[in-house]
């Protein structure tokens, strides 16, 4: 898996079992590839009009396509690419043909996302060079969260609480590091308030205004911090998965067609990116490595309760998490409210 994500960022090709090989477009270094067909997500095919919007609901779902003519990199960057829509309006014509490696095809767009690059490949490409192999089972060992284990934990006095520990985890062939602060003195006879925040740069370190992060992390921070000294405890994962789990060079593409006029679902939809690719489960794994299997879960998100409580996490309590909109954020979290369920006023 490291080595597979490794070659995309770096351009060169990945053979998933026994399924043809795969030259990723956005980053390909092979000048002279070309092929017959292209490997793109439901959700960019949609955008081109190839599958209709029930097709695109799962961003990871793959979707072959054939052109009339053997493409080329030139050609097949604007099929990935929506920032080159404009420029090039018009492409094709294409022809969707059924998928007969379908699981290796989704290992591959997993891939994609887990790499930060746009999930579009040349399928079977010729002159692309040496391929990294895998199976697709490789990525589900990857995934598996039993793998994640407690590397090191310090005292950590942050702002909001001298006190704090901080706990890092990671797990083999995983470069991000995820990690807790363990605010107030742990004690397991009280349900800990506890804080799934994944990473995001803009929000968390520049304080962008284009959503509420930043303010979510503080304020969560200020919470432990009081139920500390009234004798609880909290707990805060800071889980590394930036943009719902597409990577920032993905979200700052998002952020570039909301500034087009698209909302958040659907400028991840033209990317042919899921809206929600992040991975919970580890959440609940950090959790059982603290020894903690109840929480009072300070979150808007129900899918967030769902995700713990399947992992085996039992949630006492839903701690509201609502704080003031902008007039930069406010269209986002609307969106967050009416296309993603969250619980919003």
């Amino acid at each position: 898996m490291a080595q597979a994500v490794d070659a995309l960022r770096h351009g060169w090709p990945i053979k998933v079992g026994e399924a043809p090989v795969l030259l990723p477009v956005e980053t390909a270094l092979a000048a002279g590839a070309r092929a017959e067909r292209a490997l793109i997500s439901a959700a960019r095919a949609a955008t081109l009009k190839l599958t209709n919007q029930r097709d695109a609901a799962d961003g990871h779902h793959p979707v072959l396509i054939r052109a009339a003519d053997p493409i080329d990199l030139a050609a097949a960057l604007p099929i990935a690419d929506p920032a080159l829509d404009p420029v090039v309006p018009l492409k094709g014509p294409f022809r969707v043909e059924p998928i007969a490696c379908m699981a290796e095809a989704e290992a591959a767009m997993a891939l994609a996302r887990i790499a930060g690059i746009l999930p579009a490949f040349l399928f079977d490409p010729s002159d692309a060079g040496e391929a990294v192999t895998l199976k697709a089972a490789d990525l589900a060992a990857w995934e598996d969260p039993a793998l994640l284990t407690i590397a090191t934990r310090a005292h950590l006095p942050i702002s909001a609480a001298e006190d704090a520990e901080i706990v890092a985890f990671r797990k083999v062939d995983d470069m991000r590091e995820h990690i807790a602060l363990v605010i107030g003195d742990p004690d397991h006879g009280k349900v800990p308030l506890v804080r799934l925040h994944s990473e995001c740069l803009t929000g968390d370190i520049f304080a962008s205004l284009k959503c509420d992060c930043g303010p979510q992390l503080d304020a969560a921070l200020a919470q432990m911090a009081e139920e500390a000294r009234k004798g609880g405890w909290g707990i805060l994962l800071y889980l590394r998965q930036e943009g719902r789990g597409i990577g920032i060079v993905n979200k700052l593409r998002a952020y570039r067609l909301q500034d087009a006029g698209f909302d958040t679902v659907d400028a991840n939809a033209r990317l042919g990116l899921p809206v929600e690719a992040r991975d919970f489960p580890t959440a609940a794994k950090m959790l059982d490595l603290l020894g903690v299997n109840q929480a009072r879960l300070l979150t808007n998100n129900p899918e967030k309760v769902n995700a713990l409580e399947g992992a085996g996490v039992k949630i006492t309590e839903r701690v509201a998490h609502q704080l003031p909109a902008n007039p930069h954020n406010v269209r986002y979290l609307a969106t967050k409210r009416d296309r993603a369920g969250h619980l919003l006023t």
